[in-house]
């Protein structure tokens, strides 16, 4: 489903990963050679792949996982759709403006169930990218979200949400048709939806752009995705005007899975298979399923009312403080 496509940006070279591309590339070499009497060192050497990835992604510091987040090879969320729906639809357009081609959005069913799908795509080769806009929605990228949701509570579907953005688009052009008016509405009206809303961050969760369609009932992060308010690179800029202290504020902002599971700002940390997502994106396709399957469960018990306050509980109980008297 992921392999390389022409025009496809080269795989991340990260110093912490440079053991296991090393390794692949050997048993990518003597896989090549078709010499039967090496498939035992084949195997030694996937053996050792499997034990080197372990090892070095149980050792990720947050900034290490922000790359991890980014990696062009990580499941977006038409690959989401093609690994976990049936009969899809994709439906187009905020019906005011234009299609915003960042946002994907549609209808199909998810084992066996009816449900709608909203989520960013980043694209992959060049040419998507740009179409795409890098996953950075535009005013009408959240407003054909919202049409879509609207439109699933009114046939009683429930809804699920998959996150992987840098941020919303900062261009005059979006901020011309009310980029920030067209956030805090879909705020709003996400959280009084009367259908179950599940959110799974996939990747980078960027801001209000993630934050635009993260209002559920329950909201998921992939192990080594990250969520939060603004990147690293971002934060340095502002508060040093100097983005090589990134690594520095990805370790301030708590931005990791754990860190938010912590704060009580997601519900649960979907495991990723060893040497992350897009090493084995089908995996992580089939994890998520597993996820949602059994949260749609759970919620398919709640009545619409009782769906409400269970997401307005969810929110109020976000963050911890520590109260210091003297």
């Amino acid at each position: 489903m992921l392999s390389p496509a022409p025009g496809d940006p080269p795989v991340t070279d990260e110093s912490f990963e440079k053991p296991i591309l090393e390794l692949e590339q050997k048993i990518e070499e003597l896989a090549g050679l078709g010499n039967p009497a090496l498939e035992s060192e084949i195997a030694s050497l996937r053996e050792k792949l499997d034990a080197v990835r372990r090892e070095v992604y149980s050792q990720l510091d947050p900034w290490q996982k922000t790359q991890v987040a980014r990696h062009p090879r990580r499941p977006y969320t038409l690959d989401f759709v093609g690994g976990l729906l049936e009969d899809w639809i994709e439906l187009h357009g905020d019906r005011r403006f234009s299609d915003d081609h960042a946002i994907v959005a549609g209808m199909g069913r998810f084992r066996g169930r009816p449900v709608a799908v909203v989520g960013h795509q980043k694209g992959r080769a060049t040419r998507e990218k740009i179409q795409r806009n890098f996953g950075m929605p535009r005013p009408e990228g959240y407003r054909k979200a919202l049409r879509v949701m609207q439109m699933a509570e009114k046939f009683g579907r429930p809804i699920l949400t998959f996150i992987d953005t840098p941020g919303a688009y900062p261009g005059i052009d979006a901020e011309e048709r009310g980029q920030a008016e067209a956030i805090a509405f879909n705020l709003r009206e996400m959280a009084r939806l009367r259908v179950p809303v599940i959110c799974t961050v996939t990747g980078e969760g960027g801001s209000g752009g993630a934050l635009a369609i993260g209002v559920g009932n329950r909201v998921n992060m992939l192990e080594y995705s990250v969520y939060s308010v603004i990147s690293p690179e971002g934060c340095a800029s502002i508060l040093w005007r100097d983005a090589a202290k990134a690594p520095e504020m990805a370790q301030a902002l708590r931005l990791t899975a754990p860190d938010l599971k912590d704060l009580d700002v997601i519900d649960e940390i979907i495991p990723e298979p060893a040497g992350a997502a897009h090493s084995d994106p089908q995996g992580t396709i089939d994890a998520v399923g597993q996820v949602l399957e059994r949260q749609l469960g759970e919620l398919a018990t709640l009545s619409a009312d009782e769906l409400l306050e269970d997401r307005y509980q969810r929110f109020r109980r976000i963050g911890k403080f520590t109260e210091l008297h003297a």
